[in-house]
């Protein structure tokens, strides 16, 4: 006999189930037949149209997907209007008739491969960066930063807040200095065991990319101190105060700088647009575009990507 989910995963990549409409199909009919009598007829999930899958709908879908704990909205139309639901629907039961001639098709081990794979779609979507210039540009940056901490509390243990700041920060570097004159490393790579002294190392200046300012961070500052090296903490608006106040009490006052990275973007956004508001979108494109592909380089995990959207 086949594995569950080894079979699962061939009709899957057979029939390209990676996007909501068809993953939306596909959790919900298996709750629909699970108590249906073998062989299945799929002209009895037909609507009287013949032009949609009966029973799909964006209220039933939310109820499944929130019994499995995913509080996200997959779709609307719970994948009733997609394209190619009809065909899909046909091959999927045939796929149940033949499991079910091998052996009782168990629907609660079905239905939690799907809801995984459904959870798998939302850890790969990527963040947007909604450029709206009736905000700031700090504004639009803090929407995106929201992305990333709520990405963050649902996934415990990653830091996606941090990742994409430091990310940032050497995108718009490239930017601004000539190529090859610093290196980029991942954001999981620690500075120790590359014998960095910092995130980014510039000429004589080092900077330091963090979201949560602390002493070990005022430590690696104080050494930069001592090596002749000036330190540039660069964090998120919240806690510039933080790192202010850390230095201070480690008698650094006025010996590091601290800078929040929404003017840190901004303010090169403007100097690259040579402060005219219709190149603003341009350079906060190019910005984007360097981060992506800092992202396929320096590391694995494809929803760190940034989706750049205009209005």
């Amino acid at each position: 006999m086949t594995n569950p989910e080894v079979r699962l995963r061939a009709f899957q990549a057979e029939n390209n189930i990676y996007t909501k409409g068809p993953l939306s199909l596909v959790i919900q009919f298996t709750r629909l037949v699970r108590k249906r009598t073998f062989p299945l007829n799929p002209d009895d999930f037909q609507t009287s149209s013949k032009g949609q899958v009966a029973g799909l709908g964006g209220g039933n879908l939310k109820k499944i997907l929130k019994e499995h704990g995913i509080t996200q909205q997959l779709s609307a139309e719970g994948g009733r209007t997609s394209r190619g639901s009809m065909g899909l629907m046909i091959k999927y039961v045939d796929l149940l008739n033949e499991w079910n001639t091998e052996e009782t098709v168990d629907f609660a081990v079905v239905e939690d491969f799907w809801a995984e794979q459904v959870r798998e779609y939302f850890r790969n979507q990527p963040s947007i960066l909604t450029a709206d210039t009736s905000k700031t540009i700090g504004a639009n940056l803090d929407e995106l930063f929201e992305q990333a901490r709520k990405r963050q509390r649902q996934n415990p243990g990653t830091q996606y807040l941090g990742t994409v700041l430091q990310h940032l920060v050497a995108a718009k570097l490239c930017l601004i200095m000539p190529d090859n004159s610093f290196e980029i490393h991942g954001a999981s790579v620690a500075d120790g065991p590359t014998d960095r002294n910092g995130d980014f190392v510039i000429n004589n200046t080092i900077i330091h990319c963090t979201t949560m300012p602390g002493a070990l961070l005022i430590e690696k500052c104080r050494a930069n101190l001592r090596s002749g090296a000036h330190p540039v903490i660069i964090t998120i608006f919240d806690r510039v105060h933080t790192a202010l106040n850390l230095a201070e009490d480690a008698g650094l006052a006025g010996r590091v700088e601290v800078w929040d990275v929404q003017q840190f973007l901004s303010a090169n956004v403007y100097e690259h647009s040579l402060f005219d508001e219709t190149k603003r979108n341009s350079t906060l494109s190019d910005i984007i575009s360097r981060y992506n592909d800092i992202v396929l380089n320096t590391e694995t995990d494809p929803s760190l990507r940034i989706e750049f959207e205009a209005k």
